[in-house]
């Protein structure tokens, strides 16, 4: 029999980030956390390198660069929180698109491979990418607006025009940068691909920070109202059946969150309060959404 007063004690492990403990759920996926090797920079490179072809096709370099730079702000705003909060994911995976699609990607998104441990970190999660994604995107379009052009009167070509739909960041800069309210029909504002960019950046925002299900704004929901978030999510989720008819993608995006789930699942540890500093970050998302979002997104002008 060992003597005890022998046995060398073991080292206690060092946690990610000391003001979080070691993650307490065994993990779901097996392998080295955060990986980072061949086969993930492969993705991740190649998804990225394909996806900045189709975004180049669809709108040039210019669109292509600004896009791309919100996306990837977003994403790597989700991955990091979820590093600092050693919650198990992946690098970004960006979804590119055919050309025919107006966007050129269908956005990016992580894998989180873990469950979340508590409120504090799946608000920090879950907000980290809107945020960063807007604070990219406001400068984005910004430049855009600058190089954009405005003509007085209706546009004069005879081919169809795609009308894009303001939301109130964009009436607000363009009221500012180009001094003329994009809703009037006597102003015709030729948007330059880094407007464009920017516009799209923040329309991905909205979509995701709607709060349903796993979305970010699910997250972000849950956190501040935890036990409101499945009666949120059905109001929004029927408020997009009505709004469909204006913009049958609205349909689809519904369609997409029902399949995926309304509801959001539990953090392994629900008592841990959130900081003043969470609830600033989840307020500023909700502020983000309604700024951002666009009833009427698309619509095609003859």
């Amino acid at each position: 029999m060992e003597n005890e007063s022998h046995r060398r004690p073991e080292p206690e492990k060092e946690p990610v980030n000391p003001d979080y403990p070691e993650y307490p759920y065994p993990p779901i996926f097996s392998g080295p956390r955060f990986p980072i090797n061949f086969k993930t920079l492969s993705i991740f490179t190649g998804l990225f390198s394909v996806t900045v072809f189709t975004t180049w096709l669809v709108g040039g370099p210019w669109y292509s660069f600004g896009l791309i730079l919100i996306l990837a702000s977003h994403e790597f705003g989700h991955y990091w929180a979820c590093r600092l909060n050693n919650v198990n994911a992946s690098l970004p995976n960006f979804i590119p698109a055919p050309p025919i699609f107006i966007a050129g990607t269908m956005g990016a998104f992580i894998m989180i491979k873990e469950p979340i441990p508590n409120r504090r970190a799946l608000m920090e999660i879950g907000a980290s990418g809107p945020i960063a994604g807007f604070v990219v995107a406001v400068p984005v379009l910004v430049v855009g607006l600058l190089n954009s052009q405005v003509s007085m009167g209706p546009s004069l070509t005879t081919e169809p025009n795609i009308f894009f739909g303001s939301s109130l960041i964009l009436w607000g800069m363009t009221e500012i940068v180009l001094g003329v309210n994009p809703m009037v029909t006597d102003v015709t504002i030729t948007l330059h691909p880094l407007a464009y960019a920017g516009w799209l950046g923040m329309f991905f925002t909205a979509l995701n920070l709607l709060p349903m299900g796993q979305l970010d704004g699910g997250h972000v929901i849950y956190s501040l109202f935890q036990s409101k978030h499945a009666l949120l999510a059905r109001l929004f989720f029927i408020a997009l059946i009505p709004l469909g008819f204006y913009w049958a993608g609205w349909w689809i995006w519904a369609g997409l969150v029902f399949l995926l789930g309304l509801k959001h699942p539990p953090v392994l540890d629900e008592t841990v309060p959130l900081e003043p500093k969470h609830c600033f970050a989840g307020y500023l998302s909700i502020f983000i959404l309604i700024v951002t979002f666009v009833p009427v997104p698309f619509d095609l002008i003859q």
